[in-house]
């Protein structure tokens, strides 16, 4: 199976940077993983309605220059269905078996997903109705992806 994190900027904490890599070796045993990251924009304080869509459309657009036209979509938003663990891992699973090997996750800026990739998605996730920084939002994923690897395969993981 391969699987690519599509983000919006860069992780600057070194912790955070520490998590994705730990998580990005884990499953180096169970699928192809790439992480593209894509320029976010300087947001000022205190942003207009305007700015915010332009922000939104710009981030938007580079995000889209990453997205395969074979790739099933899983955009995270906060609107999206949420599922425990075990629904994760049994929805990857399926996935893969209909011929869905190549799942593309993508993950918002600080202002979220533009429009047009929430329309490109063909699906949403939601892991809490909770706001979380993006950056620790790759980290979480990752965990879940794990998580879900393990699950299936009937792997001991820490409840």
């Amino acid at each position: 199976m391969k699987i690519d994190i599509l983000a919006v900027g860069r992780i600057k904490e070194a912790f955070m940077r520490e998590g994705v890599s730990e998580y990005s070796k884990r499953l180096s045993r169970y699928c192809t993983l790439t992480i593209r990251e894509a320029a976010d924009e300087k947001t000022p304080e205190n942003p207009s309605d305007r700015e915010k869509e332009l922000i939104l459309e710009k981030e938007g657009a580079r995000l889209a220059g990453f997205i395969a036209e074979d790739a099933y979509v899983i955009a995270l938003a906060i609107n999206g269905k949420m599922r425990s663990s075990e629904e994760l891992a049994q929805h990857i699973e399926k996935l893969a078996v209909s011929g869905r090997g190549h799942l593309q996750f993508v993950i918002g800026g600080s202002l979220g997903l533009h429009e047009s990739i929430l329309q490109r998605a063909d699906e949403r996730l939601s892991f809490s109705q909770m706001t979380f920084p993006h950056q620790l939002m790759r980290v979480i994923l990752l965990e879940q992806i794990y998580r879900s690897f393990r699950i299936s395969r009937g792997e001991p993981y820490h409840k």
